[in-house]
């Protein structure tokens, strides 16, 4: 038996492809509002704009930040759900300078909640007892508190105390206090990429190492 009727023209015209400039945008437009999505929940690249955190980061460092671990963050109001790991003593974090809202800093986590936290002639105590601190850096003599001493002060429930490596040049929790959980934005955890601004050289030996 023979076909039916034929292919209607007007069909075919109606059925004309979308421009390759529209599937272009629209792919552009997914991708864009993915990486937007990673960026706000998941995974968040930092730069390591001062000297606060060496030895352990260096100027120059490009970081991944785990904005997962510690809970979703919902942005501008703070709040966080599904925290399936608190912070840690050592976790290397990033979060909202309480000084200044539009910034974020790095540091280290050094007190959880109920710790007791004191310094002593730049060395940490915690809870009493002298802590070893193979990351941190002191570089210049003692000075005035609360560089050098200060404490002792107790973590609240839901903060941690927080101090930059580079302990003679930082600017931390010995000078503006604690930081409340919903302020966290993640934990950094590895290096991606790395490179000397001022001579123009990529560190390769740096890139791909964790944060530690």
């Amino acid at each position: 038996m023979s076909g039916g009727a034929g292919t209607d023209p007007r069909v075919e015209r109606e059925a004309t492809p979308k421009s390759v400039l529209r599937e272009y945008a629209e792919a552009l437009a997914v991708a864009l509002a993915l990486a937007m999505f990673i960026r706000t929940f998941f995974v968040q690249a930092f730069k390591i704009p001062s000297g606060s955190m060496l030895p352990t980061l260096q100027i120059g460092d490009h970081l991944l930040v785990n904005k997962l671990l510690y809970g979703i963050r919902i942005p501008v109001y703070g709040t966080r759900y599904l925290g399936w790991f608190e912070p840690e003593r050592g976790d290397v974090i990033v979060f909202v300078y309480p000084e200044d809202r539009e910034k974020d800093f790095i540091k280290r986590v050094v007190g959880i909640p109920g710790d007791t936290i004191e310094i002593r002639h730049k060395i940490l105590y915690r809870n009493g007892e002298k802590i070893d601190e193979p990351w941190a850096w002191r570089s210049e003599p003692e000075g005035p508190a609360p560089r050098d001493n200060y404490g002792p002060v107790t973590v609240p429930p839901a903060h941690v105390f927080v101090m930059g490596d580079n302990r003679d040049h930082s600017f931390d929790s010995r000078f503006w206090g604690f930081v409340p959980y919903e302020d966290i934005k993640g934990k950094a955890f590895v290096i991606y990429w790395s490179w000397d601004g001022d001579d123009s050289w990529v560190r390769w030996s740096r890139i791909g190492s964790p944060v530690r």
